[in-house]
């Protein structure tokens, strides 16, 4: 029971008497609570595509071999919100109120966190309850558009994008490796090159890696799906080769994206650090409109 989190409910504001937050508890979610976390992450299939992706691949809401775990707070017995809990924290539908309470709970795991990533404001939240626990954070991108497009592009997509080939693995990787260190700063190797490999060689098995190499066997441009489901996709790893930059070629490789994703799924969608105006500006010429604000924080 957390019953220290009692002024965080909506029944408490209320006026309610002080034990109504009695039930309040937050625990790892095991198969049986599969069900209403579809339910719960459902009501934002956009917003919360990397949680429904999951349960789309591995059909449970209990922890993964690998050691990651979903944190479910639970209102009286109800489902009202919950958190992934792996390499990063993912919040699904998390009331910021609560959040204090998901991240003692992460707090006395004694993990390290790479990242807490999602909407705004239960980000925002469930880093300042870490914080006074003694986390600190390296970057915090506060304000992240997160845009969506559900039909056809409005430019004319670039033919040379496709599906990448395993055959290609090695020109492939490096692209993603230079792509992660400029978004946050440090090689994607610092923990090991098999983990990210293997990461990167997953997401091409799938389908999910789309890539243009030129000529030379380089890659020009390329981007992965990073999560999929049978209604959206979110597109990551957005990067262009240097030596073709700021040729006017973004959007139309962006709409390539599009229609190579709306193969899997009807809705595509990313999300955009605000101050990344250049990619904000391709992507409105894609088509692309504005539905919600993503957070990250960086540790």
């Amino acid at each position: 029971m957390l019953s220290r989190v009692a002024p965080w409910l909506a029944s408490r504001r209320d006026g309610a008497a002080t034990g109504a937050a009695a039930g309040l508890t937050v625990r790892v979610l095991a198969g049986a609570d599969t069900r209403a976390l579809l339910d719960l992450a459902r009501q934002d299939a956009v917003a919360n595509v990397f949680i429904l992706s999951h349960l789309e691949t591995a059909g449970t809401a209990s922890p993964t071999a690998g050691g990651a775990s979903i944190f479910g707070v639970f209102d009286g017995g109800v489902l009202v919100g919950a958190c992934w809990a792996g390499a990063n924290l993912v919040p699904v539908q998390l009331d910021p109120e609560l959040a204090g309470a998901v991240a003692a709970v992460a707090h006395r795991t004694g993990r390290r966190y790479a990242s807490i990533f999602g909407p705004a404001e239960a980000v925002l939240a469930l880093y300042s309850g870490l914080e006074q626990l003694g986390h600190s954070a390296q970057e915090i991108r506060s304000e992240q558009p997160l845009l969506t497009i559900a039909g056809p592009p409005v430019v004319e997509p670039n033919p040379a994008l496709g599906f990448g080939h395993l055959a290609d693995f090695d020109r492939i990787l490096p692209a993603c490796a230079a792509m992660f260190e400029e978004e946050v700063g440090y090689s994607p190797y610092l923990g090991g090159r098999e983990y990210y490999s293997r990461r990167v060689k997953g997401l091409i098995r799938a389908g999910h890696s789309l890539v243009h190499l030129g000529p030379d066997g380089d890659v020009v441009f390329k981007a992965e799906l990073g999560a999929v489901t049978p209604e959206v996709t979110q597109v990551q790893g957005v990067w262009m080769n240097p030596a073709f930059r700021g040729l006017g070629l973004s959007a139309g490789y962006m709409a390539a994206v599009v229609v190579l994703a709306q193969t899997l799924a009807p809705v595509t969608s990313l999300y955009v650090n605000d101050f990344n105006t250049r990619a904000r500006a391709s992507y409105e010429r894609v088509g692309f409109h504005q539905v919600g604000t993503f957070a990250t924080v960086l540790f």
